[in-house]
């Protein structure tokens, strides 16, 4: 297929332009930012680029990975957000029906299901880890990024509705390679909480790619739908009282050998954990699961 990536130069782009040409599609990178897996510099905003870039390159399927992301909520104000991430989204979408183009993948993501009150967990009042899948409603995102996902996604749902476009929709939680934004307020070193968050928040960027190439080729036949995508956690629902009390005890529950492992490198668990995402939907309805998990993670120390 000739497929459009928008997004090509970030962190995702980078491998998932390379994964689908492997595949032998033809793949039309986008981004306002240069770079080796991007062939068009330019931005979603520009209605007129997105037409003729779907048209002149015959674009049949659509990966929509570009946005602006919760870091810039520091250096970008509101209007940037809603102009990139919703308006962006609507230029793609309509220039998609237009030009019949056969499916659409959305990537959105699991900061949207998070309101405030779950981020504050056990220093909120919390008495529980939230176990968070994708029958979860009344979403209120707790910053403008999370607030134009979310409206995205609900373009996508209408256009689905309105123009029977197969749309995708993947929730991805954390694979982005830096330092966490709050990392000041973490004790863990950078690596140690990323080893941490495989247990219930983060999946790999190998993984994240995987997932949008399953989702092109699943598209046509769910026709539409929402996934969220992270690696498989290992804790159930009945573990979210312990979880948020004492992570520690429940992880060593489920990997004895963790702690000895953790001690060699100086590393340690989170005291506490407020939320579960639950990616069995994923597993399940689009036969995709991750391929790192926490195991692999401890197995590689």
């Amino acid at each position: 297929m000739n497929i459009l990536v928008t997004g090509s130069s970030g962190w995702l782009g980078q491998t998932l332009v390379p994964r689908l040409r492997r595949d032998g599609h033809t793949v039309v990178g986008l981004d306002p930012e240069p770079g080796a897996t991007t062939d068009i510099v330019g931005s979603v905003v520009d209605r007129a680029l997105v037409r003729s870039t779907i048209r002149t390159r015959n674009i049949e399927a659509i990966v929509h990975a570009a946005a602006r992301h919760k870091p810039h909520i520091e250096t970008h104000d509101n209007s940037e957000f809603v102009a990139v991430n919703v308006q962006g989204t609507l230029n793609l979408l309509e220039e998609a029906v237009e030009a019949r183009v056969s499916r659409f993948v959305f990537t959105s993501t699991t900061s949207l299901m998070i309101s405030q009150k779950i981020r504050d967990g056990k220093a909120g009042g919390a008495r529980e880890a939230m176990w968070i899948d994708e029958t979860m409603t009344s979403l209120q995102p707790r910053n403008i990024y999370g607030v134009t996902k979310l409206a995205a996604e609900d373009l996508c749902r209408l256009f689905h509705q309105l123009h029977q476009l197969p749309i995708v929709i993947l929730r991805t939680s954390r694979f982005f390679p830096e330092e966490d934004d709050m990392a000041h307020a973490i004790r863990q070193s950078g690596e140690n909480t990323k080893a941490n968050e495989f247990l219930f928040r983060r999946l790999s960027v190998e993984d994240a790619a995987e997932a949008h190439v399953v989702a092109l080729q699943k598209a046509p036949e769910i026709g539409f739908d929402t996934f969220i995508v992270s690696a498989l956690t290992p804790f159930s629902p009945a573990d979210g009282r312990e979880l948020i009390a004492d992570a520690s005890s429940v992880v060593a529950r489920y990997f004895p050998d963790y702690r000895a492992k953790y001690d060699k490198h100086g590393w340690t668990m989170f005291d506490t954990i407020d939320r579960v995402y639950d990616s069995n939907k994923a597993r399940h309805m689009l036969g995709f699961t991750c391929k790192t998990n926490f195991r692999q993670v401890l197995d590689a120390l």
